[in-house]
């Protein structure tokens, strides 16, 4: 029986039996993640209907969730016999949108009485986007409302974090992370987007609304098919590749002087036009991601940042409906005598999400601060040396880079953030660290002694690289692979191995640049050259 919420019948799409196992939950979870991926059940309404409510009663819940029988008890308390129309919603759904797919008017009433059920039972949720869209799409194939509330209820209560971001922290956080992996997955589209657009973060505060309610029910559906199994890495996996389709499909030309977020927008909106749902999921699962573990480190690190900027609620500006925190660069009072505003909105976009969250702050210029090595490093480069807990030799981590902004902008990464095959994780019983506490994630270095900073458990697999890019989780080729940045009284080296990147003399006024190991970078200038101006740029977290 065809659940009661939606009128099938009318439905564009083909249906067919379900072709499901009968054993399908007894099958290895890799093989039923397989057979999820592959649309097993996609074209049957019925064969979802009797597996979802199986699949999410797998989810491990905490003791006291609210089922089906709390659901009639509640329903019936607060809505009785008559219509649900004077209740508003919930107020942790202020600004979310609310989707309705293809709920018939019964199916829009049924949706919201179980989201006025939700804030009712569930008073610590203070911002859910993703909630009414799931709630949606399964009350498609819930036998009643009680149902749909169950299985919700179980999503939200899950003791693995992975399912619903529950507040405005968890969903910014959530955002900044998909920023750091769009900016090491999709670097052609992010360039596109920092070039296009007034502010990147903004840009990608929208991604979760590119899938739910952005991609079309049939592409939706299928979402939802793999994210009941695999969790919340799923949609950074599909939001990176609908960002890598984006870019194959438009021009930088064609987005002068248009409104970037409404051009993704509409983009998912009409994604059947460029590539078919299949496609997708298989570029989608393409993507050699972190492991949900790093994935999970690195969202506490960016939630850490955003604390320590005081950015725990929705922050709107005086003169604008856009979250004021997103303008990292100010774009009208920046001010430097060797890059342009525009410039360095770029240069800024290619740092973590966490440290980019923080406006540029001039630590160090030789037009204020005079030539000299000493006078760069008490303002700046000796100061990094301290808290890197480094007293000779190269330092840094993978997350270090070189780059150029004219004629073109580049931004040359280590190595083996291209070539992770080139690398093999640390065994198990080689760890010099443990796994961080969730308190603790913010920064990296060779010094995981520090309070400061974060020791990364290191990569499972092989060619997987830690989201924090420590080089101790890795067994490299050479050590010239790792030379990233080091300091003496003699000069500055950025990346070294079979040459130098950069180099610059003790008087910071003669440089060298060439090709190196470290990250296969061509000259990033003429070979020898004479400084006219250098400024070191950092930034100041609370």
């Amino acid at each position: 029986q065809d659940p009661p919420f939606v009128d099938w019948d009318e439905m564009p799409e083909p249906r067919q039996p379900a072709q499901i196992p009968r054993d399908i939950l007894s099958r290895p979870p890799k093989e039923l993640k397989r057979l999820a991926r592959e649309g097993c059940w996609a074209s049957s309404p019925a064969g979802r209907a009797r597996l979802y409510p199986r699949l999410i009663q797998r989810v491990s819940c905490r003791l006291v969730t609210p089922d089906a029988l709390v659901y009639r008890d509640v329903a019936g308390r607060l809505f009785g016999k008559p219509s649900v129309s004077s209740h508003p919603l919930p107020e942790f759904l202020e600004g979310c949108p609310v989707p309705t797919y293809r709920l018939n008017p019964r199916g829009v009433t049924a949706l919201k009485k179980i989201l006025i059920c939700v804030g009712a039972l569930f008073p610590d949720i203070t911002h859910s986007p993703l909630l009414p869209a799931l709630a949606a799409l399964l009350l498609h194939y819930s036998e009643d409302e009680a149902q749909c509330f169950e299985s919700i209820s179980r999503l939200i209560a899950s003791n693995a974090p992975g399912y619903i971001d529950q507040s405005f922290l968890a969903h910014q956080a959530s955002c900044m992370t998909f920023g750091d992996l769009a900016n090491k997955h999709c670097p052609a589209a992010h360039k596109l987007i920092a070039g296009a657009a007034d502010s990147v973060l903004e840009v990608y505060s929208e991604w979760l609304s590119w899938l739910f309610p952005g991609l079309p029910f049939a592409y939706a559906v299928r979402v939802l098919d793999v994210f009941l199994l695999e969790g919340q890495k799923v949609l950074y996996r599909i939001a990176l590749a609908l960002l890598k389709q984006f870019r194959l499909s438009v021009t930088p030309a064609g987005l002068e002087g248009a409104d970037i977020k409404a051009e993704l927008r509409e983009f998912a909106r009409n994604i059947a036009e460029h590539v078919t749902v299949d496609k997708l999921l298989e570029r989608a699962f393409g993507i050699r991601l972190f492991s949900r573990k790093e994935i999970w480190l690195l969202q506490m690190a960016n939630r850490k940042a955003l604390v320590e900027r005081g950015i725990t609620v929705p922050v709107v500006s005086a003169l604008s409906s856009r979250p004021s925190f997103h303008l990292a660069v100010d774009m009208q009072n920046f001010s430097s005598s060797t890059v342009t505003a525009q410039e360095m909105r770029l240069v800024w976009s290619w740092i973590p999400e966490r440290f980019s969250l923080f406006p540029p702050l001039l630590l160090f210029s030789t037009s204020e601060d005079g030539c000299s090595l000493q006078s760069d490093a008490r303002h700046s480069w000796g100061c990094e040396r301290k808290k890197s807990g480094a007293t000779s030799g190269f330092f840094g981590t993978g997350e270090c880079f070189v780059f150029t902004v004219r004629p073109e902008a580049e931004r040359y990464e280590w190595v083996f953030i291209k070539k992770p095959e080139l690398a093999k994780a640390v065994p198990r019983s080689r760890q010099r660290s443990p796994s961080p506490a969730p308190e603790s994630p913010l920064g990296s270095s060779r010094d995981s002694s520090s309070p400061n900073h974060l020791a990364v458990p290191s990569p499972q697999r092989k060619g997987r690289l830690s989201p924090f890019l420590a080089i101790r989780h890795f067994l490299l080729p050479s050590k010239t692979a790792s030379m990233f940045m080091s300091g003496s009284r003699d000069g500055i080296v950025i990346g070294g191995g079979g040459g130098q990147a950069l180099s610059l003399d003790a008087s910071l006024l003669w440089g060298h640049t060439e090709h190196c190991e470290t990250f296969d970078n061509p000259p990033l200038c003429r070979e020898n050259f004479q400084v006219q101006l250098l400024e070191v740029w950092g930034f100041q977290s609370a």
